[in-house]
């Protein structure tokens, strides 16, 4: 892959609706916060929200994967740090690192496999030719 990858940093304070009743952040939370900063990633790669609504194609996730090492608590600000990672021609892999940004502690990690997806059929799209050319190497 290309060392010019894209990539996307979002910021984020833990919420108490971020919370479980210990004051520990739930799994979800770490989803959703991955969420935003992927959304954000795609639109650096050239797919925000309005051109995803205008085209009706969607990055659509089919696999997460998650190493929760240490665990954020109800106050803590969290870096959450998105890029490319790898590109086949039906589908890419986005990396996540979210790191406390009081101590840059690594919390979590991730990593998704997304498709693109045409709406309303529902039908599966190749890759752009332009990412390909641009971050494949």
């Amino acid at each position: 892959m290309s060392s010019h990858l894209p990539t996307f940093e979002t910021r984020e304070e833990v919420m108490f609706f971020d919370t479980d009743c210990g004051g520990v952040v739930h799994n979800l939370a770490y989803l959703r916060m991955i969420e935003t900063c992927r959304t954000r990633l795609a639109g650096v790669m050239g797919m925000d929200l309005r051109t995803m609504a205008e085209s009706q194609v969607f990055p659509v996730v089919t696999r997460t994967e998650v190493d929760y090492r240490r665990p954020a608590k109800l106050g803590d600000w969290l870096v959450i740090r998105g890029r490319l990672d790898e590109l086949s021609k039906a589908r890419f892999w986005c990396a996540f690192e979210m790191i406390r940004e009081a101590d840059g502690e690594v919390l979590v990690t991730a990593r998704q496999a997304l498709a693109l997806v045409a709406m309303p059929a529902g039908k599966p799209m190749r890759l752009p030719a332009e990412w390909t050319e641009k971050w494949a190497s």
